[in-house]
């Protein structure tokens, strides 16, 4: 326990004092048991009956009590509060804080109370049996992993095991040198930013686009232009002239709109990227996910040049609280993506590693694949099938036959008006979340961007027949 004596009276008298200043500020809490006494005269070097006589003071100024044959605890005392403790405004300490300051609060992850159904993309598909076997996964691997750092750029198995699976799934042919392990999509755009960026320095993304990209490359002192996408993906033609930093792009499965970006497209924008001599961060978030086709070959599958930062995660394929996604390196960025990741936390869960290593050459991870789309298939039918037949005239559904969400416009409706139908909603118990906040601009026409992952079938039959009447009765 540390203790500061103050060198002023005797000792228990500085004893006393310094265990006063730990109780009032909270440093021990209420109810905790103080030091037995001849732990304490021990520790600091003091008799036992200075320890002794300083526990006395404190009972009798009534900040602690003694139990017969038990010990000395700390009674329920309020700490004075100075004026100002807490509220003190101190000014950003460095440009990045003063930037991330100005981007406002997150868009994600945010629960509101009462909320019933909650149709919040990037909400996890409930899978008790795949909790227990990651259980399961998590405690072997914790029996066969060393005990030492791990390796900076992952586990050897982990990135082979990543390899083959974009190679088979994903057409992406690499092997276990290109592969880096991170600690989810927002590592891997801030690293990528530490290894292709200054200050200023420019960066395409597209439009509307994923909030927290944006906001990251914000925060890091980028100055960030937004691309329109239209049905074929993002429009190369509007690219600036000059080579930007690196363009962000969503091909497989656009955020929010869902458009998957043609091959012509991605042939102009891998061209465009050579000719420029410009990087490519290609996020493939969720393009396991397809409905009515076998799924769509990664831009990098095509690149020829070399250009295209490869970036996947498993917190769609699995769950958000992982915190493991992977990048497949370009060889002239590998060495500095590594340092990059070695500086900024030496490495991730080696336990983690391992555990997704087994599962993913177990065929688990596959087989789980799998099951997720018939049962994600079934959920997004459901979801369709039931905003047409409960709100089918008041909601346009854009539907991507991909991932994880669909977007409904809602033409007949300006966009206070949809803030009041958020709010009549959640009063109601049924959670919706508007697309404009993914745009830099207000698109033409209000909207929500219905997540269906998380909930089950007869959530989403009751959560459309409760947003049929929503909308009915608002």
């Amino acid at each position: 326990m540390f203790l500061d004596l103050d060198g002023h009276g005797r000792a228990y008298e500085q004893l006393a004092r310094a265990l006063k200043r730990a109780i009032l500020e909270g440093r021990v809490g209420t109810g905790s048991k103080l030091p037995a006494t001849r732990e304490l005269s021990i520790e600091l070097g003091l008799s036992r009956n200075t320890v002794l006589t300083a526990y006395e003071l404190l009972c009798a100024e009534g900040l602690a009590h003694a139990r017969t044959g038990s010990g000395t605890y700390v009674n329920d005392v309020a700490p004075p509060s100075p004026a100002g403790r807490g509220a003190e405004v101190v000014k950003p300490q460095s440009r990045y804080a003063a930037r991330a300051r100005k981007l406002g609060p997150p868009v994600m992850g945010l629960k509101r109370p009462g909320i019933r159904f909650d149709l919040q993309y990037g909400e996890p598909m409930v899978n008790l049996p795949l909790v227990n076997r990651w259980r399961s996964e998590l405690s072997g691997a914790a029996m066969r992993t060393a005990i030492q750092y791990p390796p900076a750029q992952g586990v050897v198995a982990l990135r082979q095991a990543v390899s083959d699976y974009v190679a088979r799934r994903r057409g992406v042919a690499t092997n276990a040198d290109d592969v880096l392990i991170v600690s989810g999509m927002q590592q891997a755009i801030a690293l990528v930013s530490r290894v292709l960026l200054d200050e200023g320095d420019t960066v395409v993304v597209e439009e509307p686009h994923y909030l927290a990209a944006s906001r990251s490359l914000q925060a890091h002192g980028a100055r960030v232009i937004h691309v329109p996408v239209d049905d074929q993906g993002l429009v190369v033609q509007a690219l600036p002239r000059r080579a930007p930093g690196f363009i962000f792009t969503t091909p497989s499965h656009q955020f929010p709109l869902g458009c998957v970006m043609s091959l012509a497209r991605r042939k102009e924008l891998l061209q465009y990227a050579a000719d420029h001599r410009s990087w490519i961060f290609e996020d493939d978030y969720d393009a396991e996910f397809r409905y009515d086709s076998r799924p769509i070959p990664a831009l990098r599958s095509l690149d020829l040049h070399n250009r295209v930062i490869y970036v996947g995660t498993f917190s769609k394929a699995l769950f958000p609280s992982l915190r493991l996604a992977y990048i497949v390196c370009p060889p002239g960025l590998q060495a500095d993506l590594v340092n990059a990741k070695r500086l900024h936390d030496l490495g991730c869960s080696a336990i983690d590693q391992t555990a997704m290593a087994t599962f993913m050459e177990s065929g688990r991870f596959e087989t789980h694949l799998r099951k997720a789309i018939v049962e994600l298939r079934k959920r997004r039918a459901c979801l369709l099938d039931g905003i047409a037949r409960h709100a089918g005239d008041a909601i346009e559904v854009l539907d991507s036959r991909a991932g994880m969400h669909a977007v409904g416009w809602l033409p007949r409706l300006n966009f206070d008006e949809l803030e009041r139908l958020i709010e009549f909603s959640a009063r109601r118990g049924l959670g919706l979340h508007p697309i404009h906040r993914y745009y830099r601009q207000p698109p033409p026409q209000p909207g929500l961007l219905l997540g269906f992952a998380g909930l089950s079938v007869l959530q989403l039959n009751a959560a459309t027949r409760l947003l049929g009447a929503c909308l009915r009765d608002f």
